[in-house]
């Protein structure tokens, strides 16, 4: 808040320091801790935060050289420095001090990176403002020294013997797989990654994610560990498997934090940073609190109470999201940049409603209760029988909880090929939720009709997360009926199902099946065949895919 001032405190601590501006040129003076302060040392900026962290810039490209943290430096390996990307290259890099904070800005064309220390923090805060497409800057990687933490996450340890697909994805003499992409997590799910010794911590917790894109359920890198060292990642634009265009302007902060083993403090999520002490230091692209506004909702009508609720606002320029109270739907999503948003409420990952709302700077638009329409869930159509249920997502079917963090030909992975009985009790389990032209294409569901109901025509749908090479499906009843070969959606055009991802377009195939398609005899089975079709992709799991959501033959 304006005017209050946090002391230091025992350097353990984690401290989010405010200051009263005074004008809009400089930060108030704050007590300082010991040391805190900054020098040069001919090729580098040295920042020493007062607590028990030292860390150096390069005053020739910007990168981050050297993290010291109690006498241990954490910093690099490979050779490699931590740096936006794989390094920019040669940029003006500045200095400045507003009493109790450092704040180093770099540009490289149109690109300006921030580095900021606050006296007594073991934090280093970061802004990146990419402006255009002319720097490919994507992320920011802290690379970290091998041997310093302990390989919690197994699945995105790199190293292993065999490489199996592009230049990424591996596999280990015991059949498991790996890759840097296995992260597992959305990006709703986590505040920030990193490792643990139990004495010491090093995490880097994410921003809001305001200009990067693909929403709340976007999977990508987030850490990885081989025998060379460790790398810790905020993503601010990744384009596999992405659904949106690439959002330009300031992301941060994000924090690379170091503790005494424990997490990093909540003070420092995104959702809670305050940044008020940066108001005056003259980022680019910045947009202090006051600048901002909220959207907020009474509750939400018409949600089916087994699924949890998300609310999400996009436009070309911003994104945002925020839970639904389970109670009654109520949500509240703040710190939204002024404009006009594409409001999305997602049943798991399904949308199932849509309207538009504007967000003004220093107020809260507040929305009556939302009304989702029965028709808009899926789920509420009557259906003879339906395999999973809708969310957006292959939860539920065979291997989709080790896809996020396995590839397909994972020793783990249960077999992608046999068939489906209705009223088997294990169709959901037993159904793969990925389909491959060249893998198991043809997969069999059998199911028993009444004479009543083998005497109409039906509809069947087969709704799909996202897909590969356009591969959609192509269904064959009793083998006397075969439906036309649908056009493909549009879906994102790089790997997705290899990498631990599904979340594309959710897309709604329908199939209207006529009478005669169906067998009189009540006693037997009928057959319903699902192939994928394209005639793009390469072979085995990379051939044309598609992830598969539910389906359902409707009453």
């Amino acid at each position: 808040m304006s005017g209050s001032v946090n002391r230091p405190v025992r350097r353990r601590t984690f401290v989010l320091g405010t200051a009263a501006v005074a004008g809009t040129a400089a930060l108030a003076e704050t007590a300082s801790a010991a040391g805190f302060g900054w020098s040069d040392d001919g090729s580098n900026y040295v920042v020493d935060t007062g607590a028990s962290l030292v860390f150096k810039v390069s005053k020739t490209n910007g990168d981050l050289t050297s993290l010291v943290y109690k006498g241990t430096e954490y910093q690099g390996y490979g050779g490699m420095n931590s740096h936006i990307e794989s390094g920019l290259g040669t940029s003006t890099v500045t200095l400045a001090q507003s009493g109790t904070t450092i704040l180093i800005s770099v540009t490289h064309g149109t690109l300006k990176h921030y580095y900021a220390a606050r006296s007594g923090e073991n934090n280093v805060y970061l802004w990146t403002n990419k402006a255009d497409t002319s720097v490919s800057a994507t992320r920011y990687i802290v690379r970290v020294k091998a041997g310093l933490f302990l390989n919690d996450e197994p699945d995105s340890y790199t190293y292993a013997p065999t490489t199996i697909e592009a230049s990424d994805v591996f596999e280990k003499s015991d059949g498991q797989t790996r890759s840097k992409h296995y992260a597992k997590l959305r990006v709703a799910d986590y505040d920030y990654i990193g490792w643990s010794t139990g004495s010491v911590g090093l995490y880097v917790v994410r921003s809001n994610h305001e200009k990067a894109s693909g929403g709340p359920f976007y999977r990508s890198l987030l850490r990885h560990q081989s025998t060379g060292g460790g790398g810790l990642y905020e993503i601010l634009y990744y384009g596999e498997n992405q659904t949106e265009a690439q959002r330009f302007g300031l992301q941060g902060p994000y924090v690379i934090a170091f503790t005494d083993g424990g997490a990093p403090a909540s003070a420092l999520y995104h959702a809670n940073l305050t940044t008020s002490w940066a108001d005056a230091l003259g980022i680019s692209g910045y947009v202090s609190a006051s600048g901002r506004g909220r959207v907020a909702g009474v509750g939400i009508s018409g949600r089916n109470t087994a699924y949890a609720y998300t609310v999400g606002l996009a436009n070309s320029a911003a994104q945002y999201w925020g839970s639904a109270r389970a109670s009654d739907g109520y949500f509240s999503i703040g710190q939204v940049l002024p404009g006009t948003y594409t409001l999305t409420v997602f049943k798991g990952e399904l949308a199932v409603y849509s309207t538009s709302v504007t967000a003004t700077a220093g107020g809260t638009t507040t929305l009556n209760t939302i009304a989702i329409p029965s028709s808009n869930d899926p789920s509420n159509a009557s259906a003879i029988w339906r395999i999973n249920d809708w969310d957006g997502t292959p939860g539920g079917f065979k291997n989709a909880a080790l896809m996020t963090y396995a590839h397909p030909s994972d020793v783990r992975a249960a077999a992608w090929t046999g068939n489906v009985v209705i009223g088997s009790g294990t169709e959901t389990s037993a159904f793969p939720c990925y389909l491959w032209k060249d893998v198991n294409s043809g997969i069999i569901v059998y199911f028993k009709l009444t004479a009543a109901q083998a005497a109409a025509a039906h509809t069947l749908r087969i709704g799909v997360t996202t897909a590969y090479a356009n591969g959609r499906p192509q269904v064959v009843v009793n083998d006397s009926w075969t439906s036309a070969v649908p056009s493909p959606p549009t879906q994102p055009s790089t790997r997705s199902l290899t990498v631990g991802s599904y979340r594309g377009n959710n897309y709604t195939f329908t199939y209207s099946v006529p009478a005669s398609a169906w067998l009189t005899d009540t006693g037997a089975y009928n057959t319903l065949k699902i192939y994928v079709a394209s005639g793009s992709g390469s072979t085995s799991f990379l051939s044309a895919g598609t992830a598969i959501d539910t389906i359902d033959l409707l009453s």
